[in-house]
């Protein structure tokens, strides 16, 4: 470490005020323990010095005592070197409360020894993809899966029947060794039993002493009405075993909904456009609108105007959280003929002199844009 005439600010070295709270002192430490631990920067020289000057930081400003010294005279302490570090390694011993869950969650240790218990399975990933029809009335679905399963054979042990695992003689059955560390000594994962504080002379046959074994997995799943693309399901327990006996993981089932070549889907509503002749806007009529029940009869009245929209009632699809079913949206698009035959042209010639004289007048507005 640095000498005491160019360390760096405690506060900087942990990026945190001269008014940070325990708790916070406490949480950023954690962050910066965990980033630049040397179990997860090996051979990184720059990351075990941030490691060590992170933990000196934290040693001195979560003590009550320390600290105020600290603030008081800086690290010189009248010039014989800030007095309340020393005993560093009494001090990291000190850091149950950090450490023990820290590192426990993180490298599989426990704080009390007696090897690590069960761990969690790990989550598994499942894509599916539906219509949207299927979407308003919702659909059971079958998947079908590989994921790893307790063996049968050993029950998760990893010993072969009739032999039981003997107790690591390098940690003694806690998991863990003491390593020695420059001037600190730590607790760490026993590398030769990986942390189970047990070792398997027989190992199963079945699984090959890891306890579980890769197996198909088949499943019904209903996938709720209403759900929208790009949903997440979660199944809760069925994901892989988890290792000596430790709990499931979960399955997260990403569900995907088609694109459909007529509706376009606005939340709980549906859009359509219906294309319709000149005489139908203007005269009126009665079309057939497909909806995703079927069709139904939607009445045109006389005078439509292009972009007119009409609503469907209860026709579009659930809302997922079970509050009602939207609309089917219908637009009007009137269709212009781009030929005429020399009679439909004569009719419309009369239809416009009728109207207002003239074919060739126009009627202007401002023409309003959104922004």
């Amino acid at each position: 470490m640095a000498s005491s005439t160019n360390k760096r600010d405690y506060y900087e070295v942990l990026g945190i005020s001269k008014t940070a709270s325990q708790d916070e002192i406490k949480k950023v430490y954690r962050k910066l323990a965990l980033k630049h631990h040397p179990d997860r920067n090996k051979g990184n020289k720059e990351a075990e010095d941030r490691f060590k000057e992170a933990a000196e930081a934290y040693a001195v400003l979560s003590d009550p005592q320390k600290r105020t010294q600290y603030d008081q005279f800086g690290h010189s302490l009248g010039g014989g070197g800030f007095q309340g570090f020393e005993g560093f390694e009494g001090a990291f011993q000190g850091f149950g409360d950090v450490f023990g869950d820290l590192f426990g969650e993180f490298f599989g240790t426990s704080q009390r020894g007696g090897g690590r218990s069960g761990s969690r399975g790990a989550d598994l990933e499942y894509s599916v993809e539906m219509n949207l029809e299927d979407v308003v009335h919702g659909k059971e679905i079958s998947i079908e899966f590989h994921r790893l399963e307790t063996c049968e054979i050993c029950n998760g042990s990893g010993a072969e029947p009739g032999s039981h695992p003997t107790t690591c003689t390098d940690c003694g059955g806690h998991g863990e060794v003491r390593v020695s560390q420059g001037f600190f000594t730590m607790r760490r994962t026993c590398p030769k039993c990986r942390g189970e504080g047990k070792q398997i002379s027989k190992p199963c046959k079945q699984c090959h002493g890891s306890g579980r074994v890769r197996k198909n997995r088949k499943l019904s799943i209903k996938i709720p009405a209403g759900i929208e693309d790009a949903s997440q399901l979660k199944v809760t327990g069925e994901g892989e075993a988890g290792e000596r006996g430790g709990p499931r993981g979960n399955l997260y089932v990403h569900v995907g909904v088609r694109h459909h070549p007529i509706f376009e889907r606005a939340g709980t509503d549906l859009l359509i456009e219906a294309k319709i002749g000149i005489h139908q806007a203007a005269l009126g009529s009665q079309i057939e609108v497909p909806t995703l029940d079927g069709k139904v009869l939607l009445k045109i009245p006389p005078g439509t105007q292009p972009g007119k929209v009409f609503r469907i009632k209860g026709k579009g699809t659930p809302d997922l959280r079970g509050h009602g079913t939207g609309d089917e949206l219908v637009r009007i698009n009137v269709d212009i003929p781009e030929r005429l035959s020399s009679q439909e042209k004569k009719l419309l010639e009369e239809f416009a002199k009728s109207r207002d004289g003239s074919s060739e007048k126009a009627i202007f507005s401002r023409w309003h844009i959104e922004r």
